[in-house]
């Protein structure tokens, strides 16, 4: 009896010293690392992070709507949008979001970079269905009627529509990579011999800005509408592409804004998602978490974060941003 005793205090003092080594050494949701004073004016050395909502296959597309004080994100593999409200926490909002057709697949098949018109509809980029579309359905009435704003170009079938971008004008510039596809750049169903970026005019007119970016990826303009930053999500090519935009709105003079360090045995990521606010600060999703550069593409600091970013969104006064991180959506006080 005392041997048994003996046995369950050692193996509770086991337990509680592996609790307290797993506490001391468990990895904080985010790591400030300021780089430039500048830095420490747009994220607060002490800022905080929680996790809203998890349990998502693969969470992307965060987009903060103000008007109902609430967040959608897509569930890409899930073929689901998900709503989270203060509220009511995580809710299903639209379901299917991306693939509507009725033979079985795989891969990434649902809705992926979310948007909102300048009439204030919901843009979609569908992987599955391959297009661009807009909700046919009002924000606070979802249904899963969609209407295309873009479907081809030229007769070839898009790959599957990543991330969007939306001008004062009405237009829509959006990015293409293969990643929708079950078998990516070798899928049989590919139908261009390239990864694009497109713009839609708001007459409808779909043109192909760039074939040359091997894997675009996440897109925003800078404010002004001058210039705008493309994310290559290459881990050979593992840059973020600036564009100076012509009269025409066609993309000139590209140069490489940053390059990612890739890492070899720490964090995982490539170049994807990214917003950009109001002073022209680049927030992007990369390796490790969250790059923040200045306009002129010299890097501030990181946001680091233990799981893999894909996209991020800004609260409507941009003091507060939410990050799609791999099977949940973080929310992070900036200041």
């Amino acid at each position: 009896m005392m041997n048994s005793f003996r046995s369950a205090l050692t193996a509770t003092a086991i337990a509680l010293c592996c609790t307290q080594v797993y506490a001391q050494t468990k990895k904080p949701l985010i790591t400030v690392k300021s780089m430039d004073p500048a830095f420490d004016k747009l994220v607060s050395k002490d800022a905080k992070a929680e996790i809203l909502a998890e349990g998502f296959t693969w969470s992307e597309g965060p987009l903060w709507i103000e008007k109902h004080k609430m967040l959608l994100l897509s569930d890409v593999k899930e073929n689901k949008i998900y709503k989270w409200t203060a509220g009511k926490g995580k809710e299903v909002y639209l379901n299917p979001s991306g693939y509507t057709g009725t033979i079985p697949r795989g891969g990434e098949l649902g809705s992926n970079g979310l948007g909102l018109s300048n009439d204030g509809k919901l843009v979609i980029c569908q992987d599955g269905n391959r297009q661009v579309v807009i909700m046919d359905a009002p924000l606070d009435k979802p249904e899963p009627k969609f209407k295309a704003l873009a479907a081809n170009y030229n007769g070839l079938k898009f790959d599957s529509p990543n991330d969007l971008t939306f001008m004062s004008n009405g237009d829509i510039y959006f990015t293409d990579p293969p990643y929708g596809l079950e078998k990516n750049v070798g899928d049989p169903l590919k139908e261009a011999p390239y990864q694009g970026v497109y713009r839609i005019s708001k007459n409808g007119k779909v043109t192909l800005l760039t074939k040359e970016i091997s894997r675009p990826n996440g897109i925003a303009l800078f404010p002004g509408e001058k210039r705008i930053l493309i994310a290559n999500s290459d881990p050979a090519k593992p840059h973020w592409y600036v564009y100076d935009l012509d009269k025409n709105g066609l993309l000139t003079n590209e140069k490489i804004f940053y390059t990612a360090e890739m890492p070899k045995n720490g964090y995982s990521g490539v170049p994807d998602g990214l917003k950009i606010d109001k002073q022209g600060n680049v927030f992007a999703t990369g390796p490790g978490g969250i790059f923040v550069l200045n306009s002129s593409g010299k890097l501030l600091g990181k946001i680091e974060v233990d799981d893999l970013a894909s996209n991020c969104s800004f609260s409507a006064d941009q003091k507060t941003i939410y990050v799609t991180n791999n099977r949940r959506v973080i929310k992070i006080a900036l200041r």
